[in-house]
């Protein structure tokens, strides 16, 4: 097992440790320190705060590992699903990377190898807690893991399992969608973009509402820190629309733009005027 050839080093980009704002917040805390624990076909990065005295080696990113101790609960759905899995950690959600679209026909879960720093796991775990940190709605993430063989690696994420939420997509098929959801829905993203975060898949499954109605945002692969700009946040608002119409939003809900999409942007707007933009994505996790 590489598990026991794991040498521990201060994690970060490029073996640095990683350092941000006071990260104090529920659920979604930023992270002062990582740590690699590197293997000899791959690595974990972890947030050793999270888990206190316990260190994630491989068993952690296997479902069946937790399913045996009757601690996952396995749900299909996008690219492969995910596992809710109850670790040292507390209530966590494990994600194994999946292909989608045509290149999902050439390999389901290998990705090509150009470096740690770029491996899809990494790169999000180091996005989430750059965005926890500045006191954004994300999962914390708790650990990451990448497995290399040859030009080829597999990838696997676990963040912090966030209690008692429903996607949009599910509001929208129970009838609850309405304009106050919309307003602060719109606020939400208003504040993700003031602050430079780019979500590659900003859509209905990918947004959730807490039961204190809190708004949060997930599956941040792909993402980035990008200067402020019109044209790809418009480009994240289209997606999200195209979204809601491809689940037949009109349909399900009667008036919907003038129930939930207008205020969305009304909201979506007065919020980014008078949001602080970011100058520069400084530290951008690229």
């Amino acid at each position: 097992m590489w598990g026991r050839m794991y040498r521990d080093k201060q994690g970060g980009m490029n073996g640095i440790a990683i350092r941000g704002p006071n990260p104090s917040r529920e659920l979604g805390r930023g992270m002062n320190e990582a740590q690699v624990r590197s293997g000899s076909d791959g690595a974990i990065l972890f947030d050793p705060a999270a888990c206190g005295s316990a260190r994630p080696d491989d068993a952690w990113f296997d479902p069946a590992h937790w399913a045996s101790q009757g601690r996952a609960e396995v749900q299909s759905g996008g690219r492969g699903g995910v596992a809710f899995v109850d670790t040292p950690a507390g209530a966590c959600v494990l994600r194994h990377y999946h292909r989608g679209g045509l290149m999902a026909r050439l390999s389901a879960d290998r990705y090509l190898w150009t470096g740690e720093r770029r491996t899809r796991a990494f790169r999000e775990f180091r996005l989430l807690s750059q965005l926890a940190g500045s006191n954004l709605p994300v999962p914390a993430p708790i650990a990451a893991r990448y497995r290399r063989d040859g030009m080829y690696y597999q990838a696997d994420l676990i963040v912090r399992r966030i209690p008692g939420v429903r996607t949009l997509a599910e509001r929208l098929a129970s009838g609850t969608l309405d304009p106050s959801l919309g307003e602060r829905v719109g606020d939400t993203i208003a504040r993700f973009h003031a602050a430079g975060a780019y979500h590659a898949d900003l859509n209905a499954h990918n947004i959730l509402v807490d039961d204190r109605e809190v708004v949060w945002l997930i599956d941040f692969d792909r993402g980035e820190l990008r200067k402020p700009a019109l044209a790809w946040q418009q480009a994240n608002l289209a997606r999200l629309r195209r979204s809601f119409e491809k689940l037949g939003a009109k349909k399900r809900v009667a008036g919907f733009d003038a129930r939930f999409w207008h205020p969305l942007l009304s909201a979506y707007h007065a919020a980014l005027a008078r949001e602080p933009v970011a100058a520069t994505a400084r530290g951008a996790a690229r």
